[in-house]
């Protein structure tokens, strides 16, 4: 799989550790960024705050954005990252758990390219990692940058 790095926004340490075991137990391979926060996300994608020496043009091959997150939530982040025409493009999946159809309908008209619920169940869960990786690392093609 290209190596380019995946941006995880998700604030749940159980959360994180899962989606990097499924990561590992699936093969991929591609740096995994972790923001815990709205605000962390922004500041990696725009090379700001704790990120500003960081190579802005250095984007991740896909962003999985929880939405709700403290200090900034997810729809917000969103909303900002599609305002902006360098990041406009960047492949964002939503992965929550979310059950809310405002969530769902919210996510797709402020722009994401896919909504995932999170499995509860680990092998779920594993499943689901194998196939986002195969898909948006492998299979997708991305439009340049």
């Amino acid at each position: 799989m290209r190596n380019a790095a995946i941006l995880l926004v998700e604030d749940n340490d159980d959360d994180v550790a899962l989606t990097l075991r499924a990561f590992k137990k699936n093969n991929i391979k591609n740096t995994v960024v972790v923001a815990r926060d709205g605000v962390e996300a922004l500041d990696y994608l725009f090379a700001t705050g704790a990120h500003s020496g960081r190579d802005r043009s250095d984007l991740p091959q896909v962003v999985l954005l929880d939405l709700k997150l403290p200090r900034l939530e997810g729809l917000e982040v969103l909303r900002r990252i599609r305002a902006e025409e360098a990041t406009k493009t960047l492949p964002i999946v939503v992965l929550t758990s979310s059950k809310e159809e405002q969530d769902l309908i919210a996510s797709y008209r402020l722009g994401c390219n896919s909504y995932v619920r999170k499995p509860v169940d680990f092998d779920e869960f594993v499943e689901a990692a194998r196939q986002l990786g195969l898909y948006w690392l492998l299979l997708n093609e991305a439009p340049p940058r």
